[in-house]
Order: C-alpha cells, then sequence, then structure tokens
C-alpha cells in the first residue's frame, strides 16, 4: 500500500509523520533502552489516559476480587506503562531486520507447531490480546510463513502503514470479519494467527466465564475447526525487561471441539486466563471486555470511578 499519497500530505497528517518519525527512529536503539523509554512512555501518557485506566480499574476489580485496592493500583500503573511499551513494539514489528529481532528472541515448544502443519489440515495460532501481541506477532513469524488479523485504523495513515508492513512480513492478510477468508487459508494448509478473545458484542457471540466474570465469547474458533479440521495450537508472546521476548507454544488442542459450543468458548477462556495470571501486567485491560451482558444492559462499567 503507497503511504505517499497526495492526501497524507495535507497538514492534518504532519503530527502524524513526526510520530512515525520517532517510532521508526527508535528501531536503532538498544533492546535495553526501547524497554526503559516504552515503559517511561507509558508512565508519561497516563494523565492522558484517564478514561482508560478507569477501564483497567474496574476490569481488575472484577477479574481480581481478591486483591487489595492498593495492589490493584500498582497493577493499573504497572498495565499502562506496558501499553507505552506497545508503541516502540510495533515500531520494531515495523522496521526491524529479521537478523535483529532472531538476537532478541526465544522459542519453546516450535515442534508442536512444526507437528500440527503436517497434519495438512492448517493451523489456527490461537493467543490473547497481550501487549505484546504485534511484536509476538512478527516473532512467530520468523519461524513460519502466517496469515495475520486486521482490523482498520481509525488514522488512515497509521493503517496505511500497519497494513504495508503486515502485507511484507506475513504471507497474508485476513480482514477481522472475514470469516470466509480465514477458511481458505486454512484449507490451503495455511497457519492463521487468531486472538478472539474481546467483546464483538451480542450478535455473534456466546456467553461464557472468564475470571469468573460473564463474558460474550465469539464461538467461531470452534466452528472453523470443523469445517476446516484445522490443529489449534495456541502460544503467549511475553516481553522480558532486558528487551527479549520468549514465545512459548504449547501442543495443539485434542478433543476440540467437542459439539458443545459454549464448553469449547470456556475452554478457550479457560486456558487464556490461565496465561494472564502468570503476567496480568502485559494483558491488555484496556478493552471493556465484559461491555456485553445477558440482559442486554451492560451495566458493569457504569460503575467505574
Amino acid at each position: 500500500m503507497n503511504i505517499f499519497q497526495k492526501q497524507f500530505l495535507h497538514p492534518r497528517y504532519w503530527l502524524s509523520w513526526l510520530g512515525l518519525l520517532l517510532m521508526r527512529l527508535s528501531v536503532y536503539l538498544p533492546a535495553k533502552l526501547q524497554y526503559r523509554i516504552g515503559m517511561l512512555l507509558g508512565h508519561i501518557l497516563q494523565p492522558f489516559m484517564r478514561s482508560r485506566a478507569k477501564v483497567v480499574r474496574r476490569n481488575l476489580e472484577l477479574c481480581f476480587p481478591e486483591m487489595s485496592q492498593e495492589q490493584r493500583e500498582v497493577l493499573v500503573k504497572t498495565v499502562l506503562k506496558n501499553t507505552g511499551m506497545m508503541m516502540i513494539e510495533t515500531a520494531v514489528s515495523w522496521w526491524a531486520s529479521d537478523k535483529q529481532l532472531h538476537r532478541r528472541v526465544t522459542y519453546e515448544g516450535l515442534e508442536h507447531l512444526e507437528a500440527a502443519k503436517q497434519k495438512g489440515k492448517g493451523v489456527i495460532l490461537l493467543t490473547g490480546h497481550f501487549t505484546s501481541m504485534e511484536i509476538g506477532g512478527r516473532l512467530i513469524m520468523l519461524q513460519t510463513p502466517a496469515y495475520v488479523m486486521f482490523r482498520h485504523l481509525k488514522n488512515p495513515l497509521f493503517n496505511a502503514v500497519m497494513m504495508r508492513s503486515r502485507i511484507y512480513h506475513s504471507e497474508g492478510i485476513v480482514m477481522r470479519d472475514d470469516v470466509r477468508a480465514m477458511l481458505r487459508a486454512l484449507r490451503k494448509n495455511k497457519v492463521v494467527w487468531y486472538a478472539p478473545d474481546q467483546d464483538f458484542g451480542p450478535r455473534n457471540s456466546i456467553f461464557a466465564k472468564f475470571f469468573g466474570v460473564t463474558a460474550a465469547t465469539i464461538p467461531a474458533t470452534a466452528r472453523m475447526v470443523k469445517m476446516t479440521k484445522a490443529e489449534v495450537v495456541p502460544f503467549v508472546p511475553k516481553r522480558n525487561s532486558d528487551g527479549s521476548y520468549h514465545i512459548q507454544i504449547f501442543p495443539a488442542w485434542e478433543a476440540y471441539p467437542s459439539g458443545d459450543d459454549i464448553a469449547d468458548a470456556q475452554r478457550i477462556n479457560d486456558w487464556l486466563e490461565s496465561q494472564i495470571r502468570l503476567m496480568p501486567e502485559q494483558y491488555f485491560w484496556l478493552h471493556r471486555r465484559f461491555k456485553t451482558q445477558p440482559d442486554g444492559k451492560g451495566r458493569l462499567y457504569k460503575k467505574v470511578r
């Protein structure tokens, strides 16, 4: 996609171009310095993220009731710091060379991905919305060609840059709502990166528990496996404080789908919850995960302070 279109020369994009320039320059910094700057950026931006902080706080109240208020407040601040790192990692995932990234990542469980690919039915690389998800996808693609999901951004310039990068580094792009495209890729025995852990509204969702809270959950994963016989291989990207990353790939799920949509959705939520509990500060708690409720009233976020 051409990012040098005439429309992007308009003054309203000048600040966006400056942001892209700073992001591009950050790629040349040492890994440890990138980490420190990302965390500092997240700290500096906190006064401008008060509405987001309220969502984070409410999510943590719902998901970690056993924590004291003081513990949750510390976690809120740490979560927001980690979101600052997302900007640096997005730049790295767009512009860093494969050689640069190979030096910063370790893998665990690559044999599970290879075994799933050998089945010849396609692979759904299942993950969640961790704050390191953007670079996690790029690091996975150092090991295997993969299709990635894409949702249009509000900023047209950033949208063009991101799409250009994902097209360059991936085997192909699947739009978030284009289930048919994802099915076609799986039927060609392709690997598809997929993160279904957000609230997409009541229309295509069923309800399962997430951290003990009722959450609208899309049943698409199980249904796609039923139609394609694809393997479901979960993976989690982890950010380390020295600027390195660890990609953990789990064995392909057996007896999935079970034929019970709610049970299959619950399995995804339970697995994801187990991984988030290991590093809650690295999950994207800024999303209103519980906004859709069975009664249709969505009151859980009306109590945010």
